[in-house]
């Protein structure tokens, strides 16, 4: 089975052909870093108008690739929430149109399911049940999945994304933007026991997380040290920020995972890049006796080839949309929003 899929979430523009939930035999992405990038974030008035400006295109662009005719699409998956709700309404004003146009089924995908789903891509025996950590700009949480489209948030944030907190300090820095990649990148050359940054303990919630006091802490340091004209040692900070942020995540996904049972963790989400995150895992899952699968960098961040391997499964459950579907900027990862 041949899905289109069409992820414009945030500020990708991605369109990909997925076959069978498991491969994607086209993942075309416009990106619009070089745009938001003189603003240090996303404008979300600006990544609306560019969805615009590209989905056609890269639509034809992802079919070429593929090599399929529209008489080919058995479905046109598309994420329709969580994320910004103009670049939402693109997307999902897109899928409308061609369902309607084309007579093919429209199916909403979650955009935290989809994230999910890239590592059935990227790993093709991977099957639920499991225990997934979602870590992205907007979205951090520990999902307990029992199958393909049933799945329950057991713990998150409380405030602020992992992601979130990386690009603001990144940006505080005055590093590239998006700020989290280049602390990461920044932060393989610093001493990570430099700086004493805070870890958040949610009382009663062992598995839900806190990030504002993390990112407070460190914008108060770099603030610190320019009033009073002290040198910052900006890769130790750097890699001092990403140790606390990996202390916070990798403890309790392994816990989460162990009290479920199911031996094995994904982790997903644009965060999922991050080298030192990755490494922790490694061997956090390696001592506890987890199998881990973490997508490779191309299926980290927002794709269309996540949304249509999620798609096909909601598609499998029956989950359908209509001409009313409406794009959400928020909403429960556990029933998809139609």
């Amino acid at each position: 089975m041949k899905i289109l899929a069409i992820e414009t979430s945030c500020d990708e523009t991605a369109v990909a052909v997925v076959e069978d939930g498991r491969r994607a035999l086209a993942d075309c992405i416009a990106s619009q870093a070089a745009t938001h990038a003189i603003y240090g974030g996303v404008v979300p008035e600006i990544a609306s108008r560019r969805h615009t400006e590209v989905i056609a295109h890269l639509t034809e662009q992802a079919m070429s690739q593929a090599g399929v005719t529209k008489d080919d699409i058995e479905a046109i998956a598309v994420c329709n929430t969580p994320g910004l709700i103009g670049a939402l309404l693109v997307g999902v004003s897109f899928a409308k149109s061609l369902a309607y146009a084309w007579g093919k089924p429209l199916v909403p995908v979650h955009h935290l399911r989809g994230h999910i789903a890239a590592a059935y891509l990227a790993f093709p025996a991977l099957e639920p049940p499991f225990t997934a950590l979602c870590i992205s700009g907007g979205n951090s949480c520990i999902v307990d999945v029992r199958s393909y489209t049933e799945m329950e948030i057991l713990g998150a944030t409380r405030d602020d994304a992992a992601g979130e907190s990386f690009d603001k300090v990144g940006r505080v820095l005055g590093l590239p933007y998006p700020g989290g990649a280049a602390m990461d990148a920044m932060g393989q050359t610093g001493d990570d026991g430099r700086y004493a940054l805070p870890r958040a303990v949610i009382a009663g919630h062992p598995y839900d997380m806190s990030f504002s006091g993390l990112k407070t802490a460190s914008l108060n340091l770099i603030h610190n040290a320019q009033q009073k004209g002290e040198a910052l040692d900006v890769p130790s900070l750097c890699a001092s920020f990403g140790r606390a942020v990996s202390e916070t995540l990798v403890p309790r996904t392994l816990a989460c995972a162990k009290a479920l049972g199911y031996g094995k963790i994904v982790v997903a989400g644009g965060v999922a890049a991050n080298a030192r995150i990755r490494a922790d895992f490694e061997a956090a899952c390696a001592e506890q006796g987890e199998l881990l699968f973490v997508p490779p960098l191309a299926l980290c961040g927002d794709n269309g080839a996540m949304i249509g391997a999620q798609g096909y499964y909601e598609f499998a459950a029956g989950v359908r949309g209509d001409l009313s579907l409406n794009g959400y900027a928020t909403s429960e990862l556990g029933t998809p929003k139609r």
